[in-house]
C-alpha cells in the first residue's frame, strides 16, 4: 500500500519532471523558430523593397525607350514624308524639263523643215534642169505655188527634189524657208464623215442654206481661220460646214510636174480630144438630122398656115455687142452666153463651143487673138498669181480653161450636159492664170 504510493508518487513526480524537460525543450526550440520567422519576414520585406525598386527603374526604363522608339518612328515618317514630297518635286521637275526639251526640239524640227522647203516664185512656171546650167535639158516644170525641198546649193543655182522631179533651179524662181508663203501655198482638205451634210452660206448655223454635200467626199478648204467652221468649195460655190462633222484637215502640196509626166498628160489631152472630137461630129450629125427634120416641118406647117390664111413668126435670144475693154467688160458680154451648148472643137458662142473655143470667141469681140487651144492658153499675156486674180483674167487647168467672173466663179464651156455655166475655179488645182488685157 505505502509501497503503491510511493511509486504513485514517483510517476507524479517524474511526469513533472518529463512536463518541465518538455517545456524547456519547447521553449528553447521556439526561440529558434521565431528568430528563423523573423528573419523570414525581414528577408521578405526586403525582396519586397528592392523588386518594388526594380520594377519602378524598369517602367522607368520602358518609358524612355517607348519615348524613344515613338520618336524614332515619327523621325522616320516625317523622314519618308519628306521623301516622297522631294520625289514629287524631283518627278514634277523632270517632266516640266522633258516637255521643255521636247517643245524646243519640235519647234527645231519644224525650224529645220521650213528651212529646207522653198515655193516657186514665178507667174507661171519655171525649168527645173538636169544641171545647173540653163542651156541644159530639162527634168521637169514647177510652177506657180509648187513647192519644192532643198538639197543643196551650187552658186546661183539650188538642187532641189519637187514630188519625182529632182534637178538644178535658179534661185532666183525660188523663195526658200519662208513659212507664210509656204503655208498659203498649201492645199488643205476635209472629208465629210456623215451621210450628207449641210453646206451654208456663212459660218454660222442660222445661216441660209447653199447645197448638201454627201459624205467621204474629200473637199478642198478655202477658209481655214474658223476653229468651228471650215470654208469649202462645192460645184455649187464655196460655203462653211461645221468642223464636228468633218475629218481634221489633211495638208498637202503641189509639186512640180516632170517632163515625162509632162509628155504623157499631153498625149492623154489629145487623145481625148481627139474622142471629144469624134463624139461632138457625131452629135453634130445627129442633131443636123434633127434641125433638118424641124425645118421640114416648120415648112409644112407654114404651107398649112399660108393655105389657112395664117403667118408665122419666128424668135430667138439677142445677144448684145461688146462694149468697154476692161476685164468686167469681158465677163459682162461673156454671160449672156450661159445656158448654150458645149460642142468638142467648136467655137460657136450661140449653136456650140468647147472651154477654149469659148474663151477664144468671147476675147475675139475685143480684139484680142488667142489660140484653140487650153494648154497653149497658159503662155498668152502675162501670168498672175492667183491672188491677184481679177474679172475677164483666163484661168488655166490641165486640159481645161475659163474666164474668171468674180466671188470665186468663173464662166466657161463645162461639158455635152452642162454646157456653158458658172464654176468654182477650185473645183481642181489651178495650174497658171493668164491676164490679156492691159
Amino acid at each position: 500500500m505505502n509501497q503503491n504510493k510511493k511509486l504513485r508518487g514517483l510517476a507524479t513526480l517524474t511526469i513533472a519532471a518529463g512536463a518541465m524537460i518538455a517545456g524547456s525543450s519547447l521553449t528553447a526550440n521556439a526561440a529558434p523558430l521565431a528568430g528563423a520567422s523573423s528573419m523570414a519576414a525581414s528577408t521578405i520585406a526586403s525582396t519586397s523593397t528592392s523588386e518594388k525598386s526594380q520594377a519602378k527603374e524598369t517602367a522607368k526604363t520602358a518609358s524612355v525607350s517607348t519615348r524613344a522608339g515613338v520618336s524614332a518612328m515619327l523621325s522616320k515618317i516625317t523622314t519618308a514624308s519628306q521623301t516622297k514630297a522631294d520625289l514629287q518635286i524631283t518627278a514634277e521637275k523632270e517632266a516640266q524639263e522633258a516637255a521643255a526639251v521636247a517643245a524646243a526640239n519640235a519647234a527645231a524640227e519644224e525650224q529645220a523643215r521650213y528651212a529646207k522647203l522653198a515655193v516657186a516664185n514665178v507667174t507661171d512656171y519655171a525649168y527645173i534642169r538636169t544641171a545647173p546650167d540653163a542651156n541644159s535639158d530639162y527634168a521637169g516644170k514647177i510652177y506657180a505655188n509648187n513647192v519644192a525641198t532643198v538639197n543643196s546649193q551650187e552658186g546661183d543655182w539650188y538642187n532641189v527634189t519637187s514630188g519625182d522631179v529632182t534637178g538644178y533651179i535658179h534661185k532666183d524662181y525660188l523663195i526658200v524657208g519662208d513659212k507664210a508663203r509656204i503655208d498659203a501655198a498649201a492645199k488643205n482638205t476635209v472629208t465629210v464623215n456623215t451621210p450628207t451634210l449641210r453646206v451654208r452660206t456663212a459660218a454660222d448655223s442660222n445661216a441660209s442654206v447653199l447645197t448638201m454635200v454627201a459624205g467621204t467626199t474629200e473637199y478642198t478648204v478655202v477658209d481655214n481661220s474658223n476653229p468651228d467652221w471650215a470654208g469649202i468649195a462645192t460645184p455649187a460655190g464655196n460655203g462653211y460646214v461645221s468642223r464636228q462633222f468633218v475629218s481634221a484637215v489633211a495638208t498637202s502640196y503641189s509639186y512640180a510636174e516632170s517632163k515625162a509626166a509632162e509628155q504623157a498628160r499631153l498625149a492623154a489631152e489629145e487623145a481625148q480630144r481627139q474622142a471629144e472630137a469624134a463624139a461632138a461630129a457625131a452629135a453634130a450629125q445627129k442633131k443636123a438630122a434633127e434641125q433638118a427634120a424641124k425645118a421640114a416641118q416648120a415648112a409644112k406647117s407654114a404651107r398649112a398656115a399660108a393655105k389657112a390664111g395664117k403667118s408665122t413668126t419666128s424668135s430667138g435670144k439677142s445677144y448684145s455687142a461688146p462694149s468697154g475693154g476692161s476685164g468686167s467688160a469681158v465677163v459682162s458680154y461673156a454671160s449672156q452666153f450661159l445656158g448654150n451648148p458645149y460642142v468638142y472643137g467648136g467655137s460657136s458662142l450661140t449653136n456650140g463651143t468647147d472651154c477654149s473655143g469659148f474663151v477664144m470667141s468671147v476675147y475675139s469681140k475685143f480684139g484680142v487673138s488667142l489660140p484653140h487651144s487650153s494648154s497653149a492658153m497658159r503662155s498668152a499675156g502675162r501670168g498672175v498669181s492667183v491672188s491677184d486674180i481679177q474679172p475677164g483674167d483666163i484661168v488655166c487647168y490641165s486640159g481645161h480653161v475659163g474666164i474668171y467672173a468674180g466671188g470665186g466663179q468663173m464662166i466657161n464651156a463645162s461639158n455635152p450636159r452642162t454646157g456653158i455655166k458658172y464654176s468654182n475655179i477650185n473645183y481642181k488645182p489651178i495650174v497658171s492664170v493668164r491676164r490679156v488685157l492691159n
